[in-house]
């Protein structure tokens, strides 16, 4: 069975102008000025947007978006490709002249790029943007995810679409502040939005599969520097036994001691890891960015899961494109950023004294002067005015389609290979 990471179908950007009526002849045009020059091949590239994912203009946009891709079923939508994995710039096939086909329906490729069974740089630059515009790294050459992603047939990117305009109207309906922060799980994305404009966006590692991050609404409160971490349940029971009863020294390596119910500490020697002893004892993991699971820093929001945003030693992880790989808590790219914003509006905490904080290791807490409004969310397809649609991989099975969209196992691997990474 191919792998979850195999079968990524999310996206990023298609540019042209949504109008309902006129919208395919007005593409087609602006399709048609684009010249064959290295100009043109810029052009294919993402263009990033200031709309917030969470917005009222992003929510018109789908609608709009929505009457666009039902023309291109009108039309015939598009063919399956086959034949193209592997392919890259300087391969010759006759499997790339209906690739440029495909990639031509979708706005990816100029129309008028010819039908030459050579992948050009031209294809290559317009099977970058695909990918941008579906979650997968951006190599410009013909990988697996990309191929499942490209063969999604219309009519179900058209009830992705249907899908998610009702819960942005759900979402937006009560209207927003002028200052809050997004996290859409299927994304794997946060943003910071002032003003009716992203002021930031990060990469996020969410929730696994069988550990999900839930759907909320609350406020972060408090930022907590160079915080303790004390394991979950579900961490200390699918993770901490299992690594105990193969790495006996885990815990003391990882700094991570286990206290009993009157806060007495108890050595690791004492406890049988061959049963469920464990699991009525606390683990806490000492601070130290460069270990402890939440990094330098988390960041408090109220809510009934007992979730939260936090720093992570393992950085890596922003770089992939699956990134569903905590217990529920949410995991924050360029956090001191992040952070710097929250603090914006409480005295003391410049970005030189959340720099130095950083430093220190000392355990401080910082309660923001006005609480910032957040959304946890789960959309799988919005669009934002200037035509840039997007798709991501429904990981939490929640549009109903079932199988209908190609989909890896959702059968977990447990534990994980870094178990204090989990939260």
């Amino acid at each position: 069975m191919l792998s979850r990471r195999t079968l990524l179908t999310g996206s990023l950007a298609l540019i042209f102008t949504p109008a309902t009526g006129a919208m395919a002849q007005q593409f087609a045009q602006t399709q048609a000025e684009w010249s064959q020059n290295y100009e043109a091949v810029s052009r294919t590239r993402v263009q990033r947007t200031s709309t917030p994912m969470l917005s009222a203009e992003s929510l018109a946009a789908t609608e709009q978006m929505i009457e666009y891709y039902r023309n291109i079923a009108a039309r015939g939508g598009w063919q399956p490709v086959q034949g193209v994995q592997g392919l890259r710039v300087g391969s010759k096939s006759p499997a790339v002249m209906a690739l440029r086909q495909r990639l031509i329906i979708t706005g990816d490729l100029d129309q008028a790029a010819g039908e030459s069974p050579i992948y050009d740089s031209y294809v290559e630059a317009a099977v970058r943007r695909f990918q941008a515009r579906h979650g997968i790294s951006s190599t410009g050459t013909m990988t697996g995810p990309t191929v499942v992603a490209m063969n999604v047939p219309v009519e179900l990117r058209i009830r992705q679409l249907e899908i998610n305009v009702a819960r942005l109207r759900s979402l937006v309906g009560s209207g927003l502040p002028g200052r809050y922060a997004v996290a859409n799980i299927p994304a794997a994305l946060v943003e910071a939005v002032e003003g009716g404009v992203v002021h930031s966006r990060h990469a996020a590692g969410v929730g696994k599969i069988d550990r999900q991050s839930p759907l909320l609404n609350s406020k972060v409160v408090e930022v907590n520097f160079n915080p303790f971490w004390t394991a979950p349940a579900s961490v200390v029971k699918k993770d901490l036994i299992p690594k105990m009863q193969k790495e006996p020294n885990y815990l003391t390596e990882n700094k991570i001691r286990i206290f009993n119910a009157a806060g007495q500490e108890v050595p690791s020697s004492q406890i049988n890891w061959f049963s469920d002893e464990a699991t009525r004892y606390r683990f806490r993991q000492d601070p130290g960015g460069d270990l402890n699971s939440m990094g330098f820093v988390r960041i408090n929001i109220p809510n009934q899961h007992g979730v939260y945003m936090h720093d992570t030693p393992s950085k890596g992880i922003f770089g992939d494109d699956f990134r569903f790989v905590s217990s529920g808590c949410i995991r924050i790219q360029n956090v001191r950023d992040y952070i710097e914003w929250l603090l914006k509006d409480t005295s003391g905490w410049s970005r030189e004294q959340i720099d130095a904080t950083f430093k220190s290791g000392e355990r401080i807490d910082a309660r923001l002067a006005q609480p910032v409004p957040i959304h946890w969310i789960y959309v799988t397809a919005w669009a934002t005015p200037d035509g840039l649609v997007q798709f991501r991989d429904d990981i939490y099975n929640k549009d109903g389609l079932g199988n209908a969209i190609p989909v890896a196992s959702r059968v977990p691997t447990e534990p994980d290979q870094e178990m204090f990474l989990q939260n």
